[in-house]
């Protein structure tokens, strides 16, 4: 059974109508579950997480943008998030029976239908990049909407790898391919936004910090509250309780608590088991002491075995 993960991010996190329709796009799509929705109106953007066979997911992927097109219009969007359209980033994650280059090749078709079909510029990223100025998101985002509408047109640099080189009301996209991303939030008992901003200058990979996580300071509804905004890219290199440790020692370094923190979408159980044998000290623990984890893993085999419903067994296919 194939199964792809995609986490497509919506510049918009205040309007539920808006929401609901772009949200109504994947679900009905034949062949897609949709597992998760978060959004958040200080960054006014939405993130969903859906998974399906790989044709089912890109075509969710496409009604998704096509439906954020015509529904957001970036000229009007503001919010703490970085961004460069109405359909921000798509990634593609391989989940069973999928290999990266397959995801690859994933992102290159969304790409290439999204700039023909919808006009709209794309920027392959991650595994699907092009280049490597392209690899990394905040090198795709430099400048954001505001600054790509007028680089694309008098920068080579900035052509994107399909679509026009211009930017309409829906801005770009960056379409990729990628392992799990954690994205994760922690917010800090603080009204000094300078004080997130340094702590994620001192955890973030390209300032010298943490391998693999990638942070952001900010602002956030409540006055007496800022956050430190991440992205862990590999929590194989670097795991989440290493992140939070991490902040909340900057943070008690200048006299300042962690109020809470925050994981938006989904995350491997692994995350989950390896986080919670740190903080409990239970040594070994893993996710075959997890009841749900060993019931998933016993019915997923079952399923495996059993005759498709031509009656074929799962190695003859």
């Amino acid at each position: 059974m194939q199964l792809v993960e995609c986490v497509p991010n919506f510049s918009e996190g205040r309007r539920p109508a808006v929401m609901d329709a772009i949200h109504a796009a994947a679900a009905t799509t034949p062949g897609v579950t949709v597992l998760d929705r978060h959004a958040d109106a200080a960054h006014n953007r939405m993130v969903l997480t859906f998974v399906g066979d790989p044709s089912s997911v890109v075509e969710a992927a496409f009604r998704c943008a096509a439906r954020a097109a015509d529904l957001i219009d970036m000229t009007e969007h503001w919010g703490e998030h970085p961004r460069i359209g109405a359909t921000d980033v798509i990634p593609f994650v391989p989940l069973n029976g999928v290999s990266m280059p397959e995801c690859v090749t994933l992102a290159e078709t969304l790409g290439a239908r999204l700039g023909s079909e919808l006009g709209i510029p794309v920027y392959l990223y991650y595994e699907a990049a092009r280049t490597p100025d392209r690899r990394r998101l905040p090198d795709v985002r430099r400048g954001e909407f505001e600054g790509l509408r007028a680089s694309i047109v008098t920068d080579p640099t900035r052509s994107p790898d399909f679509g026009p080189s211009r930017v309409g009301s829906a801005g770009a996209t960056a379409v990729g391919a990628r392992p799990f991303l954690l994205a994760y939030n922690i917010t800090l008992e603080t009204s000094d936004v300078t004080l997130a901003r340094s702590i994620a200058r001192a955890i973030r990979e390209s300032s010298g910090g943490l391998p693999a996580v990638q942070a952001l300071g900010m602002a956030t509804p409540d006055p007496n509250v800022v956050q430190v905004s991440m992205n862990v890219l590999d929590t194989s290199v670097t795991p989440l309780h290493v992140v939070f440790e991490a902040v909340r020692g900057l943070a008690a370094a200048a006299g300042v608590a962690v109020a809470a923190s925050e994981l938006v979408g989904l995350m491997p159980m692994d995350v989950l088991t390896a986080t919670t044998a740190h903080f409990a000290r239970l040594g070994d623990f893993g996710r075959a002491q997890v009841v749900e984890a060993r019931l998933l893993d016993s019915l997923t085999a079952e399923y495996t075995a059993r005759p498709d419903r031509t009656g074929r067994g799962q190695e003859a296919q």
